[in-house]
């Protein structure tokens, strides 16, 4: 009879060492110190263990309770639930949902619109040290985060941009919103950062029982309006009557694809002059004015010759792709790459009528290298928001582009690759920041890259 192996003595001292203890529920009371990437602020127990304190401001003293953490772990999280010692640029929250154990939506609003800007600058700018080794002087940066047309607004008013909102529906049938970190339902009558074409629908005044979720889509180039549904596992699809025309999709229980109930299985955006389709669940930038700012921020930095070669990387439905084909002209071409089925579909039909472009669908560090090019003037990259990757940066920088245009909504994942840009020959330019998420802790950046023995 075989006999059973001996634990070995680091296997007997994991099993007799005692469960940690959870820290969920104490209070410290805690000076606040810097922002930090994700929405919260950085501070310290006496005992020196770092606390992420959500619902606070740089320079507070304030009660902060633990949400996550256990003790001898790395950090805790926590929420800011008695303010002792107020910031200057702390306001009432203006959403009655905002606060500790409530909606999860927005990380800002009890900081004034000129603080959030302030804070969000100050985290692109510690990503930019820490990660790529950038003062915001070499990164071409003036250190600014600039609100979007019609955003500046005094406190205590919120912009209503959110064109598309993922509402998650309770045991009630009540549609809301999730709390933080969790995925419990806070019900809403109304989400302030909602736009007007979310809101007029009626959502959530309605019964949703037996659906998961409902996304509401407004688009700002047109009057389109549509509703995607996720019904829970068995259940029926409601006869859908809201407050405005809309067009109805559900999410097939069994292959997770989106198909049409009825109506327009797309929506019609505008940027550039130019009309897109975006077919359900392609992406589209949610902010009302995030596509035109976005595509003037790529050009200006850009400047597209005629006659110039061009990749637009992750080119979702074609944004990019169409601005540089109207530039670069008859004689110029232009490639873009896109991963999903549907935003190929959709960035082909958008982009017919130019002959010289090309639309391939797959993974960019896939489909790349497959394509045999080894040159390229122009390069335009919009990852999604792990960012593009060593390699995939390095494979760029091989190709001697004139200007690249690196399009970021996460100033972790910028920093690293612009990092991975300067090992490939190149170097930041300029930096623009924009404020397309108010009253999150998200924010939009530009940055446009040369050749790093070209003279600014």
């Amino acid at each position: 009879m075989q006999a059973e192996p001996k634990k070995s003595q680091a296997g007997n001292a994991a099993d007799a060492r005692p469960p940690a203890t959870s820290l969920i529920g104490r209070e410290y009371e805690v000076e606040v110190g810097p922002v930090a990437h994700g929405g919260h602020c950085i501070a310290r127990t006496e005992e020196g263990q770092v606390l992420f304190v959500r619902h606070t401001l740089p320079g507070e003293r304030v009660v902060a309770r633990v949400t996550e953490g256990e003790e001898g772990a790395r950090f805790l999280r926590a929420d800011a639930v008695t303010v002792l010692d107020p910031s200057k640029d702390r306001v009432e929250a203006p959403c009655p949902y905002a606060g500790p154990g409530r909606c999860g939506g927005c990380d800002w609003q009890h900081a004034k619109p000129g603080a959030q800007r302030r804070l969000k600058g100050e985290v692109i700018a510690e990503q930019l040290q820490r990660l790529a080794g950038l003062t915001p002087e070499e990164a071409g940066w003036d250190g600014t985060v600039m609100p979007a047309e019609g955003d500046k607004l005094p406190p205590g008013e919120v912009p209503s941009w959110r064109t598309r909102v993922q509402y998650a529906v309770d045991e009630d049938g009540n549609a809301g919103l999730r709390r933080h970190r969790s995925h419990e339902v806070e019900p809403i009558e109304h989400c302030m950062i909602a736009a007007e074409g979310v809101s007029e629908l009626g959502i959530e005044q309605r019964d949703w029982s037996g659906m998961a979720s409902i996304e509401a889509i407004a688009a700002t180039g047109s009057q389109d309006r549509q509703v995607i549904l996720a019904p829970k596992p068995g259940a029926r699809l409601p006869i859908v009557e809201l407050d405005k025309p809309v067009s109805v999709m559900r999410i097939g229980e069994k292959d997770g694809g989106t198909h049409r109930v009825h109506g327009r299985p797309f929506v019609r955006e505008r940027a550039d002059g130019r009309t897109y389709r975006v077919g359900s669940g392609g992406f589209w930038q949610v902010h009302p004015k995030a596509a035109e700012t976005l595509m003037l921020a790529v050009m200006q930095g850009l400047t597209p010759r005629k006659g110039d070669t061009a990749l637009d990387l992750y080119c979702g439905v074609g944004l990019f792709a169409g601005a540089l084909a109207d530039r670069v002209g008859d004689k110029g071409a232009v490639l873009g790459i896109e991963s999903g089925k549907r935003a190929v579909e959709d960035a082909r039909h958008n982009l017919a009528a130019f002959d010289r472009v090309r639309i391939e669908q797959g993974k960019v560090e896939s489909v790349l290298p497959r394509t045999g090019i080894t040159e390229a003037d122009l390069i335009v990259l919009d990852p999604p928001r792990a960012g593009a990757g060593k390699q995939t940066v390095h494979h760029l920088s091989s190709l001697g582009a004139r200007r690249i245009a690196y399009v970021a909504c996460d100033p972790a994942a910028l920093a690293r690759d612009l990092g991975y840009f300067r090992e490939g020959g190149y170097r930041v330019r300029t930096l623009r920041a924009f404020d397309l998420f108010p009253m999150t802790h998200h924010v939009e950046c530009v940055a446009i890259l040369e050749p790093a023995d070209k003279g600014r």
